[in-house]
C-alpha cells in the first residue's frame, strides 16, 4: 500500500476478518513507514508507557499484546524493560515482521473476533493498541482479553473516538463492570493516536 492517509479509507472499511487478513498481509511491508512516519503513529509507545507505570518492578511479568502487527508494541515493551510478551494477530505477514525484533517469546496466529486457543488465567497483563476501531474488532472481543487475564492483571486497550460510543464499547465495557468482572480505572477519550484521536482505557480485571 502506499500514500498512507489514504489507506486509512480501506483499512476502517474492512468488512470480515478474511479481508483483514488480506489487506493486513498486502500492507506490512510497508506498514510502520506509512503508520509511523506518514501518520504520526505514536500509540504503541504511549500504551507502552501506561503498562510499564502499571507493573512497577515487576519486568517478568507475562504479557499479551494482543492485534501485535509488526511488533511495534512488544519493541517498545522490550525497550521499557518488560521482558516476557507474547503476541497475537490475524496477518502471517505482520507476524512476520514482529519475529524479526526479536522482543516476543511466542507469536501466534489469531482471530480476536473468536474465542482464542489461551487458557483462562494466562497472563499478567494484556495490552491492545490499534485493533478496536473502525471496521476491525468489535467491543465482545474485550471480553476473550479479561479471561485470559488473571485475577488483578490490567488491560490497557485503545479504543478510536469514532467507536467508542457509536459502536458500543462504552456500554460494553460498563457492562463489564457492573457484572463485576473488571474495574474502569481510566477513560481517556482524546488521547494522541494518529492522525485521529483515541480513547485509552485501563482497566483491573476482577
Amino acid at each position: 500500500m502506499s500514500e498512507p492517509r489514504h489507506v486509512l479509507d480501506r483499512i476502517y472499511s474492512l468488512k470480515n476478518p478474511a479481508e483483514a487478513e488480506g489487506a493486513y498481509d498486502e500492507w506490512a511491508e510497508t506498514y510502520e513507514h506509512d503508520t509511523t512516519e506518514g501518520l504520526g503513529y505514536v500509540a504503541p509507545q504511549r500504551a507502552a508507557e501506561l503498562l510499564r507505570d502499571l507493573l512497577p518492578d515487576n519486568p517478568r511479568a507475562e504479557v499479551l499484546d494482543a492485534g501485535c502487527g509488526t511488533g511495534l508494541v512488544g519493541q517498545s515493551l522490550s525497550g521499557l524493560g518488560l521482558e516476557v510478551v507474547d503476541g497475537i494477530d490475524l496477518s502471517t505477514a505482520m507476524l512476520d515482521r514482529a519475529r524479526d525484533k526479536g522482543a516476543y517469546r511466542n507469536l501466534d496466529k489469531a482471530d480476536m473476533t473468536r474465542r482464542l486457543s489461551i487458557a483462562d488465567d494466562s497472563y499478567d497483563a494484556v495490552i491492545c493498541v490499534g485493533t478496536f476501531t473502525e471496521g476491525h474488532v468489535g467491543p465482545e472481543g474485550i471480553d476473550e482479553l479479561v479471561r485470559v487475564a488473571r485475577p488483578g492483571a490490567p488491560l490497557v486497550l485503545t479504543i478510536t473516538d469514532a467507536v467508542w460510543e457509536s459502536e458500543g464499547f462504552a456500554d460494553h465495557v460498563a457492562g463489564l463492570e457492573k457484572d463485576g468482572r473488571v474495574a474502569i480505572e481510566q477513560t481517556a477519550p482524546g488521547s494522541v493516536y494518529h492522525v485521529i484521536t483515541c480513547n485509552q482505557v485501563v482497566l483491573r480485571v476482577r
